[in-house]
C-alpha cells in the first residue's frame, strides 16, 4: 500500500494566536487536477467577532507608537518574508501558477511591504496642513487612524493582494481583520506565521480564511468596525456592503486593481483610512513691556 500523505490543516490567525475555527468547519483546497492539497478553516461569524475584539484591544497602543517605530516593524516584516521566499513561491505554485509568476508575485509583495514601511513616517507630513483662518489662531489639520478595518482580499491572488490591502492600513496606525482569498488562501496563513515571528504586536493584523459571501454582511454591519475595504470586485457584494455599512456610517472602499503593477501602491491608500482632525490654538500676542493679550 502507498503512503497516505499528511495534509496541512491551515488555521486562523487571531490576536497573535493560531486557533482552529470555533465552528469546526473546514473545506478541502483542490489543485488544478482536482486533488486535495490542504484543509482550510471555514471561518464563522464568531471567529470574525473574536478577531474584531483582538483588533480593537490592540488599536490604541498601535496608533500610539511613533511613526518611525511602525516603519521599523514593517521593514522587519519584509525581512521575515524574504527569509520565507521559497515557501511563498512553492505555495503559489501549488495553487496553480508557474514558478516565474510565483517568484514575481513574492518579490513584489516583499517590495510592497518595504514601500509602505517607508511611508509610515512621511504621509503625515504630506497630508497635514496649516490652514489660514481669519482670527488670532493657529489652525492645523492632521490625519489620524480610523480604527479597526475589515478587509476582503483580492480573490485572484494568494499573496500580493492581501499584502497590498493590509500594509497601507497598518502603516497608518489602524488595526485590521483580513479575509483571505477563498480559492487561494495558503500564502495568507503563512503570512500570519511571518507576522507572529516579526515584531508586530498581537492583534494588529488578524487573518481569516473562508467564504466572503458568508462573512461580507457581518464585516459591514459590525458596530465596532470603522471601515471596510473590499477588493473582490463583486458588484452584488458592493451593494450589500454599502447598505449594511450605512447602519453605523461606516466608511467603505472598493478597490479593483492589478496588484502586481507599480500603480497599485500609493500613499493615498493610507489616507483613505485616516480621519482628518483639525485643532485650533490661540496665538499669544506680546504687547509693550512683554504683556500678553
Amino acid at each position: 500500500m502507498g503512503r497516505v500523505e499528511v495534509l496541512k490543516t491551515y488555521k486562523l490567525y487571531i490576536g497573535g494566536q493560531f486557533p482552529r475555527t470555533e465552528s469546526g468547519r473546514y473545506y478541502p483546497l483542490l489543485d488544478a487536477k482536482g486533488r486535495t492539497i490542504a484543509n482550510v478553516s471555514l471561518s464563522s461569524r464568531k471567529d470574525f467577532r473574536n478577531a474584531v475584539v483582538a483588533a480593537r484591544a490592540a488599536q490604541g497602543s498601535w496608533a500610539g507608537k511613533t511613526a518611525f517605530n511602525r516603519s521599523q516593524i514593517l521593514y522587519r516584516i519584509a525581512e521575515m518574508m524574504e527569509g520565507r521566499f521559497e515557501q511563498f513561491v512553492s505555495e503559489i505554485v501549488l495553487q496553480g501558477k508557474s514558478r516565474k509568476a510565483a517568484e514575481e508575485e513574492t518579490r513584489t509583495a516583499i517590495d510592497r511591504v518595504v514601500y509602505y514601511a517607508g511611508w509610515c513616517d512621511k504621509f503625515q507630513a504630506l497630508f497635514s496642513t496649516v490652514n489660514p483662518v481669519a482670527s488670532s489662531h493657529f489652525n492645523f489639520s492632521v490625519p489620524e487612524p480610523t480604527g479597526v478595518v475589515a478587509i476582503i482580499a483580492d480573490p485572484k491572488t494568494s499573496l500580493i493582494g492581501i499584502v497590498s490591502a493590509i500594509m497601507p492600513v497598518i502603516a497608518g496606525g489602524n488595526t485590521c481583520v483580513a479575509l483571505a482569498s477563498e480559492s487561494l488562501p495558503l500564502c495568507a496563513v503563512t503570512l500570519g506565521e511571518v507576522l507572529e515571528t516579526s515584531d508586530l504586536p498581537a492583534g494588529i493584523v488578524n487573518i481569516l480564511t473562508g467564504s466572503a459571501s458568508e462573512l461580507a454582511a457581518h464585516f459591514a454591519s459590525h458596530m465596532d468596525v470603522n471601515a471596510v475595504v473590499d477588493c473582490s470586485g463583486s458588484v452584488e457584494r458592493k451593494k450589500l456592503i454599502q447598505e449594511a455599512a450605512a447602519l453605523n456610517i461606516k466608511r467603505a472602499f472598493f478597490y479593483e486593481k492589478d496588484w502586481i503593477k507599480p500603480d497599485a501602491e500609493s500613499p493615498y491608500l493610507i489616507l483613505d483610512l485616516q480621519e482628518i482632525k483639525t485643532t485650533w490654538h490661540p496665538i499669544e500676542n506680546i504687547g509693550v513691556g512683554g504683556a500678553k493679550y
